[in-house]
């Protein structure tokens, strides 16, 4: 089988669920000796695929590159330039038997022809919650659309998000749509130190509209006064803005809420050490970070909106979405009483087993050469 990967998530992002999810199948896949993948790219500046092997090798290049690097030269229009003539030419080539786009820009459709394409979808937030994507939602919802209807196959990365699909867009033929779970990529590096306050709740993430933050912090602004030792760690989703910092300054917690960058390699011990994770979001396709707390030992306390029941099953602690006085008392509880940490961080870790790369690689896998035998029938 030769796959043609599409590059436009890893040019997008540095970190993130979805070029991680496409990073670890294709690690998996590329590795088959009846497999053959194509991603036209020289370099990334994505954390996770240039530690991989599947960026193209051209040692001249590379050389240019660190050259231009090591007297502070800017090389990033030089290697997408680099990158848009070798797309361009696997394009013209047409030496590939599936394309696979890696979000939803439809760029591709006018390039591969008939040949047939997998579109994965990772959720429906934009159709579900507009109000939240004022600008970009649009452009979202028109183009999942319009690759949803030309896909050979598509997968969902849970029931739910497949439930979602359905339900907004009945005409789309639910046959084929196949559910692909994640797996779990974190490891606790026990050489890495990382300094942490003695006692904290976890919080990960983007911290923007849907994602809640702002009401976890009301929910727990009266443990936090209550108890002096007790802090909240916001762990990446950059620094506070302006607007966050008063927030904090009007509860007069600003001193209890930090916010801490972090290596890819220290992200495990974040969850390892704290009292518990608490997750707010009001939906998630997915939610990588309730499979990380749970492989790190970590109980987690969320809501039972979109695909957090299915993911994290009974290891998780469910709030009440619209009642912060709910979240207040379920985090109480849990810090409280350190045998249920203990138990839930056990049925956590037995949780996570369920979820594993390997096994998403082989059901993708299978869900492509699904796709490739569907077109020739088709001829």
């Amino acid at each position: 089988m030769k796959i043609l990967l599409d590059p436009q998530i890893f040019d997008q992002q540095t970190y993130g669920g979805i070029s991680r999810y496409y990073t670890e199948v294709f690690s998996v896949i590329s590795k088959k000796s009846d497999v053959e993948v194509l991603l036209p790219l020289y370099s990334s500046d994505n954390a996770y695929v240039k530690a991989t092997d599947l960026l193209v090798k051209n040692k001249n290049l590379n050389a240019l590159y660190s050259f231009l690097a090591f007297f502070k030269i800017s090389t990033r229009t030089l290697r997408r330039k680099n990158s848009e003539k070798l797309l361009h030419n696997a394009f013209e080539n047409k030496d590939y038997e599936i394309f696979i786009p890696t979000y939803y820009n439809p760029y591709f459709l006018d390039k591969i022809g008939t040949k047939p394409f997998v579109l994965t979808v990772y959720d429906m937030i934009h159709e579900l919650m507009p109000q939240y994507f004022v600008e970009d939602s649009f452009h979202v919802v028109e183009r999942k659309l319009l690759l949803m209807q030309k896909a050979t196959k598509i997968i969902a990365v849970s029931h739910n998000t497949k439930k979602d699909i359905i339900k907004i867009y009945p005409d789309i033929d639910p046959n084929k749509i196949e559910v692909i779970y994640h797996g779990s990529s974190i490891k606790i590096h026990p050489e890495v130190t990382v300094q942490f306050p003695e006692k904290y709740i976890l919080y990960v993430g983007s911290r923007e509209t849907y994602k809640n933050f702002k009401f976890f912090i009301q929910s727990v602004t009266p443990l936090l006064k209550n108890d002096p030792n007790l802090q909240i760690i916001a762990a990446g989703g950059g620094k506070f803005t302006e607007e966050e910092i008063q927030f904090l300054k009007n509860l007069s917690i600003q001193n209890q809420v930090l916010q801490r960058y972090f290596q890819e390699e220290e992200l495990g011990h974040y969850y390892q050490n704290a009292q518990c994770f608490v997750f707010p979001s009001l939906y998630e396709g997915f939610g990588i970070p309730v499979l990380e707390s749970m492989a790190c030992g970590c109980p987690i306390v969320l809501t039972k909106h979109g695909s957090f029941p299915e993911v994290a099953g009974d290891a998780g602690i469910y709030f009440d979405s619209e009642s912060e006085d709910d979240l207040c008392e379920k985090i109480q509880i849990l810090i409280s009483d350190e045998e249920l940490r203990k138990k839930y961080a056990e049925k956590g870790l037995e949780r996570v087993k369920k979820f594993d790369w390997k096994d998403a690689a082989e059901q993708c896998l299978k869900v492509y050469s699904d796709a490739i035998q569907l077109h020739k029938n088709s001829k």
